[in-house]
């Protein structure tokens, strides 16, 4: 592994790109901890504290909510567009056709998400805002309209300004962007939720803390080797004639398939949209509306189940795995360069049967991939289940991003540095 480093280090390119994404990790980790002005940051922590759902929130945006920074939002309104704007593709028939137009319809589509992202920032900032006025902590000093719309567009502000730098980071091919951030606010939130464990610890609590520990393990484990698992298609290439006669061709291959090809991206979609409800449910607790409060409070009560909570959970990432693997992998195109190639699929007639034979393989290959990921996603939640702290089943969940977060930008800097080591060549 440090061999992997040195080299890829020495390597102008990949060198001043990590340099890059640490210094927008350290932008990113300053502006999280820029208050905004008329907040009172004691009541805020007490009004975190006694709230699971949003508790959970602010340990997964790194702290940048529990301080009501600049960034309050962090990307939550992009991934939320992201989200969007793939379920629509796969609905609308014309944003399907974009989409086909390769690299031109992903620019159109990127450009669409970025405006979206606005509308979606300020409506989730003032319901965030909003939350806090209806509080009983009397968190914000200041309610009058001209400092409510200063919040709104501050906290909106921010959050395209992390769209940008997660965007920036993308380009330097060293990770995906907006995941990185991720992973940076939830090792910075590490610190002091161990050091909430440690003030809270009890001795007779060892066993679970054993036992997180194995699940803790096992996770980074299963994710390294279901990563690198992939199912390799064997190949062959006809041999044809070209030019004066040559013969080329007639070369034995193999298309690799990776076990799991969504990477992180289903974890990130799940937990946006199991916190959704509950922070609209959250909004309206406190409605007028006799039947609008009573709902709210049915969904509050129903998330906070564990056991729904965890089906709910496993469901979302079984099903994010196969929706996003269908947005990234399409059997039908790889079918038509096989063909266009003189390649094939031994037993397996070019052209359409190829691609059937393609989906057929996938299908099989995301069951085993999304019900290992939505399995290792609710494993802390039997710990907790079990007798163990809230801590745990946040810690499993965060630990499953960063083992992903790292692994997919090691394979990315590794490219890298191969690809470098051809152009000496």
């Amino acid at each position: 592994m440090w061999d992997k480093l040195l080299k890829a280090w020495k390597v102008k390119e990949v060198r001043n790109g990590l340099l890059f994404v640490l210094a927008m990790m350290v932008i990113f980790r300053v502006a999280a901890h820029i208050p905004l002005p008329g907040v009172d940051l004691v009541a805020l922590r007490r009004f975190f504290d006694a709230n699971q759902v949003l508790g959970m929130l602010s340990l997964f945006s790194g702290g940048t909510i529990s301080n009501f920074s600049v960034i309050a939002l962090g990307v939550a309104p992009y991934i939320t567009a992201s989200i969007i704007f793939q379920l629509l593709t796969m609905i609308v028939p014309r944003l399907e056709e974009i989409q086909k137009e390769g690299e031109q319809g992903t620019k159109k589509i990127q450009q669409w998400t970025r405006l979206i992202t606005v509308p979606l920032a300020i409506l989730q900032s003032f319901a965030l805002i909003s939350l806090l006025r209806q509080s009983q902590f009397q968190i914000l000093t200041k309610t009058d309209t001209l400092h409510m719309v200063a919040l709104i567009s501050t906290v909106t502000a921010g959050t395209i300004f992390l769209m940008w730098i997660g965007e920036l980071i993308t380009e330097k091919n060293v990770g995906n962007g907006i995941s990185l951030m991720i992973f940076a606010g939830i090792l910075a939130s590490f610190p002091s939720t161990i050091s909430r464990f440690l003030a809270t610890y009890d001795s007779s609590q060892w066993i679970y803390i054993a036992l997180y520990l194995a699940v803790a393990i096992l996770t980074v484990v299963g994710v390294v080797y279901v990563n690198e698992a992939q199912r390799n298609i064997p190949v062959q290439y006809a041999r044809q004639v070209r030019g004066m006669g040559t013969l080329s061709g007639g070369v034995a291959s193999s298309l690799p398939l990776k076990l799991i090809m969504a990477g992180v991206i289903p974890i990130i979609f799940a937990i946006a949209m199991l916190l959704f409800p509950s922070i609209v449910a959250q909004f309206f607790v406190q409605a007028r509306t006799e039947w609008l409060a009573d709902a709210a409070r049915w969904v509050l009560t129903i998330m906070q189940n564990q056991v729904v909570y965890g089906a709910l959970y496993f469901g979302l990432v079984f099903g994010f795995t196969y929706f996003y693997t269908s947005v990234i992998f399409h059997p039908d195109k790889i079918a038509e360069n096989l063909q266009k190639q003189g390649g094939f699929i031994p037993g397996i007639r070019p052209g359409r049967p190829t691609s059937d034979y393609l989906q057929l393989v996938i299908n099989r290959l995301n069951f085993f991939g999304a019900s290992f990921l939505g399995a290792i996603a609710v494993m802390p939640l039997v710990v907790q289940g079990s007798g163990g702290s809230s801590v745990m089943a946040i810690g499993g969940t965060s630990l499953l991003i960063v083992v992903s977060v790292v692994i997919e930008s090691i394979k990315q800097i590794e490219a890298q540095v191969t690809m470098r080591q051809y152009d000496s060549y």
